[in-house]
């Protein structure tokens, strides 16, 4: 397990992790940018840059998980750093009122 920060003058403006428990496969666990990055132009060039540290190290696959409560652009990132779909599994999460969590409207239909 590895965790990668990106700073932007000083203050953190993205993260990755990077799962190699499964070795000879690894897993980009999570990638995710802070609300000020997000438009700013740093996603692609820091996803490239998780998944060439994980080709550096000759795994024998890369893979990463998505779902419709990511960033809308996530799916076209990951696929244009070089992923691509092996397989889309629907699933519906109940997220307890109690937690407070602000569900995106664009979830709630």
């Amino acid at each position: 397990m590895s965790i990668h920060v990106l700073y932007n003058g000083g203050e953190p403006a993205g993260f990755f992790e990077l799962d190699g428990r499964g070795w000879p496969d690894v897993n980009l666990s999570y990638f995710g940018l802070m609300p000020h990055a997000i438009g700013a132009g740093v996603g692609y060039p820091f996803l490239r840059q998780a998944v060439d540290a994980v080709w550096r190290q000759n795994p024998r696959g890369m893979t990463v998980n998505t779902c419709t409560a990511d960033h809308p652009r996530a799916l076209p990132t990951y696929l244009r750093a070089g992923f691509r779909t092996l397989r889309q599994v629907r699933e519906v999460w109940h997220v307890p009122l109690r937690l407070g969590m602000r569900i995106p409207e664009r979830l709630l239909g």
